[in-house]
Formats: structure tokens, sequence, C-alpha cells
């Protein structure tokens, strides 16, 4: 182990991936690559008041979409191909984390030349399969608190972990 590997960490401060490229947060506020899956929090087109959690799970690529209240998407009966939540999804998450590296989490083939969330829901072949909406909710319930915490330059614990503008070079 180097000295610089062993610097950071002790460091209490991770480096942030930027976006790929500009998210509008409004249709699709909150994806993530986590626990074996592709996740994340999708309003709906319809309602306002009603947000979907969708996914799709790494290997076996099957997904799921269903109300923040786990009611199942109702484009979902017949588990032929992924509802527009599913594909929103896909869309934003290859905008926030980039196209080859959703793919090599989901562990999709792409062809070469793909570039977009629908080549990345046209490389899999899953079937619907409920997964725990609960959890996701949940982060994104939390993520949004982080939003209203007041400016203030004193330490909060609860967010210890979160990076510091330009503490890791």
């Amino acid at each position: 182990m180097n000295a610089e590997s062993s610097a950071w960490e002790r460091r209490s401060a991770v480096r942030v991936v930027p976006p790929v490229r500009p998210r509008k947060l409004a249709k699709v506020p909150f994806v993530e690559l986590a626990d074996g899956r592709l996740q994340g929090v999708v309003s709906s087109g319809s309602d306002i008041e009603r947000v979907y959690v969708s996914s799709f799970t790494a290997g076996t690529h099957s997904y799921s979409c269903s109300t923040n209240n786990n009611r199942p998407c109702g484009a979902l009966p017949s588990g032929s191909s992924p509802c527009k939540h599913l594909h929103a999804l896909a869309a934003e998450a290859v905008l926030q984390y980039g196209v080859d590296r959703v793919a090599r989490y989901l562990r999709v083939d792409l062809d070469d030349g793909a570039s977009s969330g629908a080549d990345l829901v046209g490389g899999m072949n899953g079937q619907v399969e409920r997964a725990p909406a609960a959890t996701v909710f949940s982060r994104f319930l939390r993520h949004l608190n982080y939003l209203e915490i007041p400016d203030t330059t004193t330490p909060i614990p609860e967010m210890h972990w979160f990076p510091a503008l330009g503490a890791v070079r």
C-alpha cells in the first residue's frame, strides 16, 4: 500500500463522479446503482402525487415497477416488456452514469454504437419480478431531507460521509 492510497483511506470524503450529462430531475428525481439493481423513483405522468419505484436487476435483467404504496404498475400485467417508467429510469441512468457503466453494472452486452437508455433496455430480456420498493423510496426520502437542511459551517454528524468540494484530488 503506498502513501497516497493510505492517506485517501483515512479521509471521510469520497470522490464524486459528476453526471455524464445534465439531468432534468422532474421526471426521474432519484437514480442509483445499488443492491445489484439499477433502481430509482419515477414521477407519474398522470398524477402529480404518485411516484413509481422502478428497477432492473443485474444479471437476470428482471424488472419491477410499483407505486410508492407497493401497488404494481398497471402497464406490467402481461410482463412482456418494460413500462414507460422503466424506460425513463434507464434513460436517466445513462445521463447520470453513462451507458457503458450502467451496462457493465447490469451485465448487458450492447452493440457497438449503443448510447441510449432505449439501447440499454433493448439489450435486456428479463421478466417481471417484484422487487422491494420500500427501501428505495426510503432512501429517496432521506436524500430529500438533506435538501432541507439549512446552510451551516458546523459539522452535521449524519452527513460526515458526504464529499467536501476540493477535499479529494
